[in-house]
């Protein structure tokens, strides 16, 4: 389950903004029949939601950890690099 995380950038958050806007006026557009007192709205519970995200809490822990580890691992790796590209200008 691995996923890129990109840096965003202001060009990319402009982006994002004016696509969700254009989706949103889309959707007003199509919905327009629609006033909030004509729909029946479902409740739910806030506790349903909250295993969910403490679950996904934890596992943002948990890969903090385990990207400690591996920055830890690649600091060891450029180490080496480091000192086998010195033996071998020398």
């Amino acid at each position: 389950m691995s996923q890129r995380v990109r840096k965003i950038t202001p060009e990319i958050l402009k982006q994002i903004i004016v696509q969700e806007a254009r989706r949103l006026q889309m959707e007003a557009a199509q919905e327009d029949a629609d006033h909030p007192s004509d729909v029946d709205a479902e409740e739910t519970d806030a506790s349903e939601f909250a295993d969910s995200l403490e679950h996904k809490i934890d596992y943002m822990k948990a890969l903090d950890i385990h990207e400690q580890r591996l920055r830890a691992k690649l600091a060891k790796v450029q180490e080496a690099k480091v000192k086998v590209a010195k033996s071998v200008r020398r």
